[in-house]
């Protein structure tokens, strides 16, 4: 799903445009574009919704941006909001951060907390203006306070760092609990950790357990492999290979180094999962394209074994080399062993 629709229906429901104008349900693209045209605001906004959105209409990035404008001019709070989104994705229009920056700003200023919430990514991120923690702080506290899930947790995580607000990790669980409470999955893993740690609240490995268990059923990917770390330990669950296997593969299914990484350990122990060279070699690699030094290192091992892989000594220095490189002190020995011909 494109950027630009994702916040339809929060934009329809805030303006109530859903019975202004699209009756039933149903947009009429002739009225809604008379009604634009005679300079209605809401209906240039919704105009702009049907074109980005393709409803009743051609799907047409550049015509949307076109009414997303006219309407943001006269003060649509919504339609400055998605103006900002369509500079920022570079969609209609040129990507220009700093042109975003100033739509959101727009909006965020208006109390519209999606904008709030996304000027401060652009001041904690610099993106558009000057990196700025304590703005970016502020933005995402305008827009916590107001509920938005996103932005307690972009705020609990700048507590959590200590950017922008002196560190305060009690804090933080506050925020992440807010937004955990909501069902946003980020939020729920960040719990997670806190509880494993035991940052901010008593350390908890089933408190932990429960709230990765959460963000994990809805796909979030650190979660899951946090998840398959519980239970290859043993940690607030019993200890249960084939489980962690499986969570370990979800995430690493998703792209996730880290898991990737742990995935081919499982295989190439046999824990889990039938001892396999082969599939070890296959993960490792993933997590080792990605720059993942413990990854670098094993991958670079198999091939000086000859393990799931032709036996390759140049392969194996270049992988060992790069672990290195990564500041692994692991792959810097064998590295070393390699090169001395042990």
């Amino acid at each position: 799903m494109k950027q630009t629709v994702k916040w339809l229906a929060a934009a329809l429901i805030t303006l109530g445009l859903n019975q202004a104008v699209w009756a039933d349900g149903v947009p009429d693209f002739r009225e809604t574009l008379q009604a634009a045209e005679q300079g209605n605001a809401k209906a240039q906004f919704n105009l702009g919704l049907m074109y980005a959105n393709g409803q009743g209409v051609r799907q047409d990035d550049a015509q949307a941006a076109q009414w997303f404008r006219k309407a943001a001019e006269q003060g649509v709070a919504t339609a400055q909001f998605g103006l900002g989104v369509m500079y920022y994705e570079g969609e209609g229009v040129r990507q220009d951060d700093a042109q975003a920056v100033q739509w959101y700003r727009r909006a965020a200023e208006q109390g519209y907390a999606d904008a709030q919430n996304n000027l401060g990514l652009m001041y904690a991120n610099g993106h558009g203006v000057r990196q700025d923690y304590a703005q970016a702080v502020q933005w995402y506290r305008r827009a916590a306070e107001q509920g938005k899930a996103e932005a307690q947790n972009n705020l609990g995580e700048m507590y959590y760092k200590g950017e922008g607000v002196r560190q305060d990790y009690k804090q933080a669980v506050q925020w992440f609990r807010n937004a955990a409470e909501q069902g946003l999955a980020q939020a729920q893993s960040n719990l997670g950790v806190m509880y494993e740690k035991g940052r901010g609240v008593r350390q908890d490995d089933a408190q932990a357990v429960q709230w990765y268990r959460r963000a994990a059923e809805q796909g979030d990917a650190q979660a899951q492999s946090y998840l398959g770390d519980m239970y290859a330990q043993g940690r607030g669950v019993r200890q249960d290979d084939a489980q962690a296997v499986q969570w370990y593969r979800k995430a690493a299914e998703q792209g996730l180094a880290r898991a990737q990484f742990n995935l081919g350990n499982m295989y190439d122990n046999g824990r889990g999962v039938r001892q396999d060279d082969a599939q070890a070699v296959q993960w490792y690699r993933k997590a080792a394209e990605q720059g993942y030094a413990g990854a670098q290192n094993n991958l670079g091992w198999m091939y000086y074994k000859g393990e799931g892989v032709r036996q390759d000594l140049a392969l194996a220095q270049e992988w060992l080399g790069k672990a290195c490189q990564n500041g692994y002190q692991k792959g810097c020995d064998n590295y070393q062993r390699l090169k001395a011909g042990y």
